[in-house]
This record gives structure tokens, C-alpha cells and sequence, in this order.
């Protein structure tokens, strides 16, 4: 497989990033949707985003959107500012690839560049141990897991929240 390319996203991925984002919904528990959004909401959802300073990359292997990342406001609240929330998702088909790292280490570069402290990654049911594992492998660590909040696939599901500092962190005032 060629390494993935990492690039800022277009509104031409949109529909790539829609399919992708629709298989997690109907298949898996890292999103707690229950109802896949259609291309405009994605799409709205996109241009949300990057109307702010959050940044929203893909990972393209040969040619085909494989992946897709993006940071966001982990609270609205101005006392958060300083502090996002990343969202990673994989095509099924480019598991197990290093696309999730390849795309988590390059969101993290770009929130330190953009001036953000910390991230943080609330991870859908606590059974995503691949998600973890690539967290811890680039710097998080576990701040804490919320028992049985979400309810999917007759189920209920814990979120396992991670954080990592960004830049100089808490070390210093903005």
C-alpha cells in the first residue's frame, strides 16, 4: 500500500467523508448517531469547522479519500478556547493501516501550530481498543471513562475520555 498523502479537506471530499462517516453510524460505536447525515448536513458540518481555526484534513491513498480527521471546540464555553476535541475516522476497507496515527499525528501538529493547549479524544465504547491504542501511542493518556451514557446496537456503551497536551500545555499562560 502507498503511504497515505495528508491534505486539508475539500468540499469536492464531501461525499467520500459522507460514506465513510455513514458506515461508522450503521456499524460500529465510535459515533453514538443513530441515523447516518446525508452529504448537505456533512458538508454544513465541514464549513462549521473551518470557519473557525479547526483544522479538517483526509488521508488519500492512491487517489481515494481513506480517511478523515478533524478538530473542534470541546466545549463552546470561552474558558475552553484553548481546548479541542478530535473526531478520526477510517474507510473499513483501510484498517489496521496506520491511516488513524497518520492523520492523529498530523491534527495534533496542526492545533499546536494554530495555538491550542490541549485535545482531547472521547472515544465511543470502551471496547475500541484500537482507537486507544493509537491515542496512548501519540501521547494521550486515559482521563477517565463515563459508564452505560450512550445506548446503541441494544447496548449500552461507555466513552473513554483521553487527553494530551498541546505545545507548552498548562505550563504556561496564553
Amino acid at each position: 500500500m502507498t503511504a497515505p498523502t495528508i491534505r486539508p479537506t475539500l468540499a469536492s471530499d464531501i461525499p467520500a467523508i459522507t460514506r465513510i462517516y455513514a458506515h461508522a453510524v450503521l456499524h460500529g460505536t465510535a459515533t453514538f448517531e443513530l441515523d447516518p447525515p446525508d452529504e448537505a448536513e456533512m458538508l454544513r458540518r465541514f464549513e462549521k469547522l473551518r470557519a473557525g481555526p479547526f483544522p479538517y484534513i483526509v488521508a488519500e491513498v492512491d487517489g481515494v479519500v481513506a480517511g478523515y480527521a478533524y478538530a473542534g471546540a470541546f466545549r463552546e464555553r470561552l474558558a475552553y478556547r484553548l481546548t479541542v476535541e478530535d473526531s478520526i475516522y477510517i474507510a473499513p476497507e483501510m484498517h489496521r493501516r496506520g491511516i488513524g496515527r497518520a492523520l492523529l499525528m498530523r491534527l495534533i501538529a496542526d492545533t499546536e501550530a494554530a495555538g491550542f493547549r490541549q485535545m482531547i479524544a472521547v472515544i465511543g465504547d470502551s471496547g475500541q481498543a484500537a482507537s486507544i491504542a493509537v491515542h496512548r501511542s501519540c501521547g494521550f493518556k486515559e482521563a477517565g471513562v463515563f459508564e452505560a451514557v450512550g445506548f446503541k446496537f441494544g447496548r449500552w456503551l461507555d466513552t473513554v475520555q483521553m487527553q494530551r497536551p498541546l505545545g507548552p500545555g498548562a505550563t504556561t499562560t496564553p
